[in-house]
């Protein structure tokens, strides 16, 4: 493809994504194909000589589309919000298009600057200290992982660079709650900790850890010769949004020297609002946290900010200094293949950067408090309807419930639940995510798609209640 033929395909592509947008409320809001519905239309060899472009697009809206769940849609409240604001989708097409790497900051000096500048300026949205310095990394599985390996190396003074675990005479022990999300046991294992050495901390009535739980569990593995090593917390559970109290928690940690790391991947980009930052009240006492621009922020994935106090021990665990990459301003500069695990990165500042310049800090706050304001609105609904129920706070903008019928309860009851949200989500008008509490399902309904206002919030709550009638 020349120039001048990417310029001609790009206008239209451009303008596929922009109709697209413009007229997603049009489409049903989960993909209706069956398995196997494109692997079967698709050839079973690529093609011999190349096709043309206009036939690719059309393979797009005839064959993909449909197979699409349309994250971006006004009626979405599956998951959580995955928003990718328009600026920073063109700030994506704009890294991938430069096709520049990042592999020391002299391989893209502006790409190591702009990711350096970009996450100070979040930082100071978020309310965070001077003493954090922020790295992007692709998600919040691979922040955890980065986080719980430091928390490893500064437990047994760098055993990496001696026996590695296979040295250690006592066992590290990881203490996370049960609502944690599922990403923090993965990465205990792939650290090296061992199933055995993940311990599942009581909650409270409202889904949160338990500091004297956490106390009490750390004691009895002091007492046994084990190594207590690092807690993981988290800001928003994912079931439930539930919110770790950050103070007491580190409050134990730092008094038995352990790592401290705050999950905060969706509820983090609630810090830009003043009014919400009690919930990360504490955060100052934690060595590392996490926070998904690209989930309710609007940054376009993949962009997760990992923030640290201790930069200088991340970059000992993670730096790599092979010849062809050293340069006489090393000294001076930061090279950000020495903070996370892959050696080479995209622009993925660019997406932020456009994101934050063209929609400025206001208007990204009135979204946020927009999508709190309905998420409240619905829950007094729920709360003011007969044989409806919310079953956690409404932290922030995630509502879990139940429709239970007179006398219904037990596995009659989640055979229910389960048959009217695949019933909801079937019928295209909206999405929501069924899940387990407490061992019993319940219906996840997480507001924040870009598009979603008041009145798709009211079909929501309208769709609900017919869609129980069966």
């Amino acid at each position: 493809m020349t120039p001048e033929q990417f310029r001609q395909y790009g206008h239209q592509l451009i303008d596929l994504i922009a109709d697209y947008r413009q007229n997603i409320a049009e489409r049903p809001v989960m993909a209706q194909v069956e398995p196997g519905y494109l692997k079967q239309a698709l050839p079973s060899q690529a093609p011999q000589q190349g096709e043309a472009f206009e036939a690719i697009l059309s393979d797009v809206d005839k064959l993909l589309m449909p197979g699409l769940s349309h994250w971006q849609h006004p009626d979405f409240y599956g998951y959580f919000p995955s928003n990718g604001t328009l600026s920073s989708v063109l700030g994506d097409f704009l890294s991938t298009g430069l096709g520049v790497l990042g592999l020391s900051w002299q391989s893209s000096p502006a790409l190591s600057e702009l990711e350096e500048t970009t996450l100070d300026w979040l930082r100071q949205l978020l309310g965070l200290s001077a003493q954090w310095s922020g790295v992007i990394q692709d998600t919040a599985s691979t922040s955890t992982l980065v986080a719980l390996i430091s928390a490893r190396e500064r437990a047994t003074d760098y055993a990496l660079v001696r026996g590695g675990l296979q040295a250690e005479t006592r066992p590290l022990v990881v203490y996370v709650s049960a609502h944690a999300h599922s990403s923090v046991d993965k990465a205990a294992l792939l650290a090296g900790f061992g199933r055995d050495n993940i311990r599942l901390v009581a909650t409270d009535d409202a889904f949160a850890m338990d500091p004297q739980a956490l106390r009490a569990a750390i004691e009895q593995d002091l007492a046994a010769g084990n190594h207590p090593c690092a807690v993981v917390a988290t800001t928003g559970t994912t079931a439930t949004t539930a919110l770790d109290p950050l103070r007491a928690i580190g409050e134990v940690t730092q008094a038995h020297d352990l790592w401290l790391h705050v999950d905060s991947a969706m509820a983090g980009s609630a810090m830009i609002l003043p009014e919400c930052r009690w919930m990360w009240d504490g955060i100052e006492l934690a060595d590392s946290v996490v926070v998904n621009a690209h989930k309710w922020l609007g940054v376009a994935f993949d962009c997760s900010i990992y923030y640290v106090r201790d930069s200088q021990h991340l970059i000992r665990v993670m730096s790599t200094n092979p010849s062809y990459l050293q340069s006489a301003v090393d000294g001076e500069v930061k090279n950000l293949r020495d903070w996370g695990i892959p050696l080479g990165r995209r622009f993925r500042a660019l997406k932020l950067w456009f994101m934050l310049r063209s929609e400025g800090v206001e208007a990204l706050q009135q979204r946020l408090r927009r999508d709190l304001d309905n998420a409240r609105w619905l829950a007094e609904q729920v709360e003011a309807a007969e044989q409806w129920r919310l079953l956690a706070p409404v932290q922030l903008q995630t509502l879990c419930i139940q429709h239970r019928p007179e006398g219904m309860e037990g596995e009659a009851l989640d055979a229910h639940t389960q048959a009217w949200a695949q019933r909801l989500n079937a019928s295209g008008a909206a999405y929501v995510t069924p899940a387990t509490l407490n061992g019993r399902w319940m219906v996840r309904v997480s507001v924040g798609a870009l598009p979603t206002e008041r009145g798709d919030v009211q079909r929501l709550w309208q769709n609900l209640q017919d869609v129980v009638r069966g």
